[in-house]
Order: C-alpha cells, then sequence, then structure tokens
C-alpha cells in the first residue's frame, strides 16, 4: 500500500517513521520547508526531536499531490485542521483511500467529531473508510521506540485491520475496535481533564489528588460518552482510562503543562496571553461545557476547567469547590 502521513510535526513524524521501520512505502508531508529538508537530509526533525536520528529511509514533501494514488492517508494535524487538509485532498485523490485519523477533539462551530468531519469533507468515491488511530501515546516515545500500544477504531473491520497490520511490530501493538463514538469521545475530553491535572500539580497537590482526579475524571468521561451511545467498556479501555492516565501524568502533554502553568500561577491570564501551542483541551472544555449543559449531563471537574479558562475563576477556588460540593455515593 502506498501511505501518506499528513502532518511534518512530532505524532506525524513518528507515525511515519513507525511505517518506515515496518518497510512499508510512506511519504510524509509538510509545509515546513526546513522540516522536509531537516528530514531528508539530514535523517532528523530537529523541532520537535532534539538529537533524535530517524529511519534514514523515512522520506518527506510539501507536494500535496503526492496523496492523488494513495491507498491510505494518514490525518496527523490539529482538530482545526482536518476539514481544511480535506476539503484540499478531496479533488486530488483518484481512488479509494483509508483515511486515519490521529486528532483528539471536536470540529469548532460544529461539535463534530473528527471522524464525522471526514466523512462529511471526503467524497464518497474517494473514501474507503474513517479509521481513528488513538490511545495512551506520546510522539515523544514513539520515535524512540519505545513501547506502546493502541487503537484502531473503525465502523469498516477489515480497514480497522488492515491500519492494525500496517502499524504493528515489536514496539508498536495495535488493537481494533469499532466504538467509534466511545472512543473519540473518550479521547477528547481527557484533553480537559489533563487540564485539571496539570492545575493540581501547579497548585502543588500530589498523588492522592492526581488519583482521585483520574478516577472521578474517567466517571465523567463515562457519563458524556454513553449519553451519546458510547459502550462503557469502551472506557476501561486504552482509549478511556488509558489515554486518561497517560495524560494526566506526563509531562509530554501539552494539556498538562497548559494547567501546570495555569495552576503554578493560579491565574489563566498568562496562558492565554502567551500561549502559542495547540492544546486541544481548550476548545474542548468549551465545547464540553455547553454540550454537558444543553443535554443535563454533570460534569463538575470539565465545569470547573470551563471556568477557569473562559470565566476567569482562580484555581485555587476550583478545587475546592470541587472538594465541599454535596455528598454522595461513589456509584
Amino acid at each position: 500500500m502506498k501511505i501518506v502521513v499528513i502532518g511534518s510535526g512530532s505524532w506525524g513524524t513518528a507515525l511515519a517513521q513507525t511505517l518506515a521501520d515496518n518497510n512499508q512505502d510512506v511519504l510524509l508531508y509538510g509545509v515546513d520547508q526546513n522540516e522536509i529538508e531537516d528530514i531528508n537530509e539530514h535523517h532528523r526533525n530537529e523541532k520537535y526531536f532534539k538529537g533524535v536520528d530517524l529511519n534514514p529511509n523515512l522520506k518527506a514533501t510539501n507536494d500535496i499531490h503526492c496523496v492523488k494514488d494513495a491507498d491510505m492517508i494518514v490525518l496527523a494535524v490539529p482538530t482545526i485542521a482536518i476539514e481544511p487538509i480535506c476539503k484540499q485532498i478531496d479533488p486530488l485523490l483518484e481512488k479509494k483511500a483509508i483515511i486515519v485519523n490521529v486528532s483528539k477533539g471536536f470540529q469548532p462551530g460544529t461539535n463534530e467529531r473528527m471522524s464525522e468531519v471526514i466523512r462529511r469533507t471526503i467524497s464518497k468515491d474517494h473514501l474507503s473508510s474513517v479509521v481513528s488511530l488513538i490511545g495512551p501515546s506520546h510522539a515523544e516515545e514513539v520515535v524512540l521506540r519505545q513501547l506502546t500500544s493502541i487503537d484502531a477504531i473503525s465502523l469498516k473491520e477489515e480497514d480497522a485491520k488492515a491500519v492494525q497490520e500496517l502499524f504493528s511490530n515489536h514496539y508498536m501493538r495495535i488493537y481494533t475496535g469499532n466504538d467509534e463514538i466511545g472512543s473519540e469521545l473518550g479521547a477528547a475530553i481527557k484533553n480537559v481533564m489533563a487540564i485539571a491535572s496539570g492545575i493540581l500539580a501547579g497548585l502543588g497537590y500530589g498523588d492522592n489528588t492526581r488519583a482521585a482526579l483520574i478516577t472521578r475524571g474517567l466517571q465523567e468521561m463515562i457519563r458524556y460518552g454513553t449519553h451519546f451511545g458510547g459502550k462503557p467498556q469502551t472506557f476501561i479501555g486504552l482509549t478511556g482510562i488509558g489515554d486518561l492516565i497517560v495524560t494526566c501524568s506526563s509531562v509530554h502533554s501539552r494539556n498538562f503543562q497548559a494547567g501546570y502553568q495555569i495552576g503554578k500561577e493560579n491565574t489563566v491570564e498568562n496562558f492565554l496571553k502567551n500561549n502559542k501551542k495547540t492544546v486541544e483541551g481548550v476548545r474542548t472544555a468549551k465545547i464540553v461545557h455547553d454540550v454537558a449543559k444543553e443535554n443535563g449531563i454533570d460534569m463538575p471537574i470539565c465545569e470547573e476547567v470551563y471556568q477557569i479558562l473562559y470565566e476567569g475563576k482562580k484555581p485555587e477556588h476550583c478545587a475546592n469547590d470541587l472538594m465541599i460540593r454535596k455528598l454522595k455515593a461513589e456509584f
């Protein structure tokens, strides 16, 4: 199969290298000429991975026409870029391709999941299926070939298995699944929980607090996800608790880092003024807040993160307010 990975950032580079390690016919597309030259000439992507040597067989290009005869296209771009890139490549495709999404979040304005956006913007004549390749994974570790397990989720089982076989090797183990709703909602909401985890760490709270946050955060993910048709068991899998644990616990997580800065300063002001990185949990917090309110879904942690980000509430007050809510049974 000919595979094109769109997005020469950290995750796109790591996934493209995994395919190159598996001797697949893969090409990495990006718009930054410096990154393209660094990969092709020096077998590095220093902007994202300092001092890391990439597979020398990995090649990159800035010619978007490389997608025209692709059998599989991996979209490794932020959620806000999914719709524009799909509209850009759709007229170029010459046959049906498997579109693999690795972004975790919602479409601004419509609140669609990424698989819904892709199906809406790629014509039926060019789309075999959408596969969401998501789970507990940091590009910084995958590029170093550290052991990682994630899921290939699709409504079309044979395409999920194709992705599974293409990416799996001695350091990357892929499982398949078909709960698109539960998996994508869990993978998106965990970014909000990661901001909350970072805030608590920035405020000086420790392991007890993080354990409580992850556990109660999982309950909110289940509550939200099952309301829209997700399966409860999905949330105790890799795209649920697995992704939640790694994102709430790792300094590699941009969402955790953002939360940590906010908690350390006990204000969101400097973060909002100076942040230039993609922090998916910021947009997701507002979408989850609005949708939960509209549907009567109880999401206390997400609500507090929303109030910090969008209403200027002091993080220390949010932590306290969560603890003094009305007492109740856990289940």
